[in-house]
């Protein structure tokens, strides 16, 4: 018996250092070498203190700010058991809404989204701003989305609408290697710049 356990132990005490210790460590050590800045998180800091991370979106509400995508995100409904309710941009339950295309409650959110920014009467509204991400934890618009709000954030602010659309425009990102993905901007990278505006 034990000529076929030691061999089988031995087997897996050296997959889990190895596999479960090394190759962690490993990974781990090469992250923070090669990009320390989001193996960390991304994480934002203004004044030492930290206001948000990168990678995830955060709900931006007031005329004062740009909006990020809707969110789609939901979290156990305490009052109701084994049901969930919405809880936007729970970074803990990341995940798309499974409405299909035909659902009657995807269709009226979608709607209620398009009224509430400015398009029922026929002016174009960039799919971004009325359909949640896969993750429902976008942190990105579009350029075309971002420059929609220019005009009300800059007349929330009291700011030139030039100097609020500039600000879009350097914060807007290209694609990854210069071939992938669509050009975006950062809601809470855009925020903050607004912020930092005197």
């Amino acid at each position: 018996m034990a000529a076929i356990l030691r061999p089988t132990l031995t087997l897996v005490l050296g997959a889990t250092l190895l596999l479960g210790v090394a190759a962690p460590l490993a990974v781990t050590g090469l992250a923070q070498a090669v990009m320390p800045g989001r193996a960390n998180g991304g994480l934002i800091e203004r004044d030492g203190t930290v206001v948000g991370a990168g990678p995830i979106g955060q709900s931006f509400t007031g005329a004062r700010w740009f909006h990020g995508r809707p969110s789609a995100t939901t979290e156990s409904d305490p009052a109701h058991p084994g049901q969930t309710r919405a809880a936007p941009y729970n970074a803990s339950a990341s995940a798309a809404s499974q409405l299909g295309p035909t659902s009657k409650a995807l269709l009226d959110a979608v709607t209620e989204r398009v009224a509430a920014a400015g398009g029922a009467g026929g002016d174009p509204v960039p799919a971004d701003a009325a359909t949640a991400s896969g993750s429902g934890l976008d942190p990105h618009i579009s350029p075309a989305n971002a420059r929609r709000q220019v005009a009300r954030v800059a007349a929330a602010r009291g700011l030139d609408p030039a100097r609020v659309a500039a600000l879009v425009e350097a914060g807007t990102e290209g694609r990854e290697f210069g071939l992938l993905g669509e050009p975006r901007v950062n809601v809470l990278r855009l925020n903050l710049a607004l912020d930092a505006l005197r």
